[in-house]
């Protein structure tokens, strides 16, 4: 049976769902219902009966969904029940901000290396990892089990450290460089520009004192 295509908008609520489930379930909570859901989600309780039925539905007519059942159903979906290895290119202030940020690593993904092309930089630890210089790169990447590579460099090397770590076997990349990244499409590819982010709250600042 071919597999039912999701959309990335569905895919792009589910770190939500998971989210706000797991706050549930911190709190005790051992059953919700869409209508609850959506309450605390703002999201439509069709909606979310929708998504859901996407992936199987998971609810009980009369009961609604076992809190900790769909939190770990959803971390399977997402990919979390099982450890992915990153490493980081680029050593600034934005690639050590991602390293510190620990949460990361209770959701599995784990920072391995490293890397950065500055001389001085090179050899400095970050939260125990050392920093190495880039003509270690492919080799650790094979080595190491590397899945996800995250880019917090100037977009003016982006695209040639994708081409090398796409030579090197990566099969995901975590993009934080101001570029869209053309890449063969067995690489999977998150970009992540803050300063279109920040615009479009500038938009919708600007919208509401309009209208008022």
């Amino acid at each position: 049976m071919e597999e039912k295509e999701i959309s990335q908008t569905v895919v792009g609520r589910l770190p939500r769902y998971f989210r706000y489930l797991g706050e549930l379930k911190d709190e005790g909570i051992e059953r919700v219902s869409s209508q609850e859901l959506s309450d605390i989600m703002q999201v439509t309780a069709s909606q979310i009966r929708q998504d859901l039925n996407n992936f199987g539905g998971f609810g009980q007519q009369g009961y609604g969904y076992n809190v900790g059942f769909l939190y770990d159903e959803i971390g399977k979906i997402l990919g979390l029940h099982r450890e992915h290895n990153l490493i980081i290119v680029g050593a600034g202030h934005l690639g050590q901000a991602l390293v510190n940020y620990t949460n990361f690593e209770r959701r599995g993904f784990l920072f391995r290396g490293i890397f950065d092309k500055d001389p001085q930089v090179c050899g400095q630890k970050i939260r125990g990892i050392t920093v190495r210089p880039m003509n270690e790169m492919e080799a650790f990447v094979q080595e190491n089990g590397i899945d996800i590579a995250v880019l917090a460099i100037p977009k003016t090397s982006a695209v040639e450290v994708a081409e090398q770590l796409v030579s090197c076997g990566i099969k995901g990349i975590w993009n934080f460089a101001h570029v869209d990244l053309r890449v063969p499409e067995r690489i999977q590819v998150e970009n992540v520009h803050l300063s279109d982010s920040l615009m479009k709250l500038s938009y919708n600042l600007s919208s509401r004192e309009d209208e008022e």
